[in-house]
């Protein structure tokens, strides 16, 4: 099993929920880059839980402990590693789930692929703690992005039922893309959203949404047709933050209603510089970017922890049983998800580079 990605700048993840700790290696970043340190940890607290009502009540300091790579505050050439340590861990809260797995999680095919040796503590490799490292490997490469005139940002597109305006497809500009305190486009919605997961959460149930992410300045003629295509280096590592379960770019699924009329987008002069009138692709055209913002929205699976009471199986026993969750959950991992959405679009545009 291989936690890593890229192939330029390669990003290696490790560590489980519950284990001393995790973190990040990554290779191949340039020598004399000198990141800003507040703004990857302000990426981290946009990810970090224990804040409110619909987040898990886990509290830990997220603080990287950066153990190579970087001398005097610039990267030196050598693979940096980066650990963050697990201090606030109940790991009897997840003894039961050994036996009697989570309907939803992967717990029971993480015990048949290791023969019952997974680290069921957290959820072990399979948790969402493991987008920590991410998003800080994430946040540092966004940084080397702007210097080339490339920014990432993201926002929650949906919650349930209730849905934020989306990106303008066409005339998208750096100011759109400035995290906010709540990740709406609408600041209305967001509170709307806030109060939808405080009563999801207040029934002990949780609750699924979609963010849409999106980069600007992109210079046409990056990718390549079918495997190896911007579509798929994206997708490839946006399937690997727990949760997600679908992505679609540009207009996405809608398209398939449309006419041949009505999804092309004609192309225009402005400025000397070739542009298209609609974005219905999204940036892409056979899997290598046009020019225009590249825009997708990933699907967010509801948590499977839930305090609801569910239907699942003794696997010692071979028989049905009930299950009752206890521990420290998200009701929604919508929110939280933003900042890793906008990391692992970095990393993947980066090796594109």
């Amino acid at each position: 099993m291989s936690n890593k990605i890229g192939n330029k700048i390669t990003v290696s993840i490790f560590g489980q929920s519950h284990s001393e700790a995790i973190g990040c290696v990554i290779e191949g970043l340039p020598a004399g880059f000198r990141p800003n340190m507040d703004r990857i940890l302000n990426d981290i607290d946009r990810r970090r839980g224990g804040k409110n009502r619909y987040s898990t009540t886990r509290k830990e300091t997220d603080i990287p402990e950066i153990i190579s790579g970087m001398v005097g505050g610039y990267t030196c050439g050598a693979p940096l590693c980066a650990i963050f340590a697990n201090a606030d861990t109940k790991s009897n809260d997840y003894a039961n789930l050994r036996d009697i797995p989570r309907p939803g999680h992967a717990d029971y095919t993480a015990h048949v692929r290791t023969e019952g040796y997974n680290d069921i503590r957290g959820g072990g490799e399979y948790s969402g703690r493991l987008t920590l490292p991410l998003t800080f490997a994430g946040s540092f490469v966004k940084q080397i992005l702007e210097e080339k005139g490339i920014y990432i940002g993201a926002h929650i597109a949906s919650v349930g039922i209730i849905s934020d305006v989306l990106y303008d497809p066409v005339n998208l500009t750096r100011e759109d893309l400035i995290p906010r305190p709540f990740p709406t486009l609408d600041e209305m919605t967001g509170e709307a959203m806030e109060e939808y997961m405080t009563l999801i959460a207040n029934e002990g149930d949780s609750i699924g949404g979609i963010i849409e992410c999106a980069a600007i300045g992109l210079p046409a003629g990056l990718g390549s047709p079918m495997f190896e295509g911007i579509e798929s280096e994206v997708a490839k590592i946006i399937f690997g933050i727990p949760a997600i379960k679908g992505i679609e770019f540009g207009a996405g699924f809608a398209v398939s209603s449309m006419k041949g009329s009505g999804n092309n987008d004609p192309f225009e002069y402005k400025n000397g510089k070739v542009i298209t009138s609609t974005n219905n692709c999204g940036g892409i055209l056979g899997g290598i970017t046009n020019g225009m913002p590249l825009i997708f929205r990933c699907a967010v699976k509801p948590t499977p922890s839930i305090a609801l009471e569910q239907n699942s199986i003794s696997l010692s026993g071979g028989v049905r049983a009930k299950l009752k969750i206890t521990g420290r959950h998200d009701p929604c991992i919508v929110p939280r998800a933003v900042p890793v959405v906008e990391a692992a679009l970095a990393i993947a545009i980066i090796n594109q580079l």
